[in-house]
């Protein structure tokens, strides 16, 4: 079956969660996990396949091994493809492409590029773009300039970055439930694109084996 939106279950799910996020209130509602969220996001990802590639549903329990929220379930469910993000919560929906986090050796060919004039420009060019039809640049950054780097460098904000990501969100159930989603979210990484074709080309896959 093609997807139809999300369940109407969904929001009720998820403020239930967060309410009591264990695993007995998870236990008791997984039937509705399964049927409003997980089912209808691994639909919406195989609408986009053909397009974008296969995508996979990340597991709904959190790594809290290095934080001091041991809550163990997400309040959330995100579809990955290649760098394209969709997410579903309690709020609506929310859509992002990028690297959200880039190893060590992504970070130095990320600066190398954005360093380099011509390439520098194109990523900021491209950014413009997308800040322009609505969307937020976000990623984790240095605190001050990255060593070596001149204060007075034209793209100093963005050789802080140690990830980068374009995301945009939509609020409320009329997109969520609807099977419309598909096209609009198709329609976003399409924008993305660009961003995406960028760190391709001049940072790629990381190379550390223990990522």
């Amino acid at each position: 079956m093609g997807f139809a939106g999300f369940g109407d279950g969904l929001v009720d799910f998820y403020d239930g969660l967060i309410a009591d996020n264990s695993k007995a209130y998870w236990t008791d509602n997984k039937p509705v996990y399964d049927e409003h969220v997980r089912e209808p996001m691994r639909a919406l990802l195989a609408e986009l396949e053909p397009e974008f590639g296969a995508g996979k549903i990340f597991r709904p329990y959190r790594d809290v091994r290095f934080s001091a929220d041991k809550t163990p379930y997400k309040t959330h469910c995100g579809g990955y493809v290649s760098g394209y993000y969709v997410q579903a919560d309690a709020d609506g929906i929310m859509v992002a492409g990028g690297y959200y986090s880039m190893a060590g050796d992504q970070v130095r060919r990320y600066r190398v590029a954005v360093d380099e004039e011509r390439r520098g420009e194109e990523l900021r060019t491209r950014l413009a773009v997308l800040e322009e039809s609505g969307m937020t640049i976000a990623g984790d950054k240095l605190a001050t300039r990255p060593r070596g780097v001149a204060p007075d460098h034209p793209r100093l904000e963005l050789l802080r970055h140690k990830g980068i990501y374009a995301w945009r969100r939509w609020p409320g159930e009329d997109l969520m439930l609807s099977p419309k989603l598909a096209g609009a979210v198709a329609e976003q990484w399409h924008a993305l694109t660009p961003l995406m074709e960028w760190l391709t080309d001049h940072v790629g896959p990381t190379e550390d084996p223990r990522r």
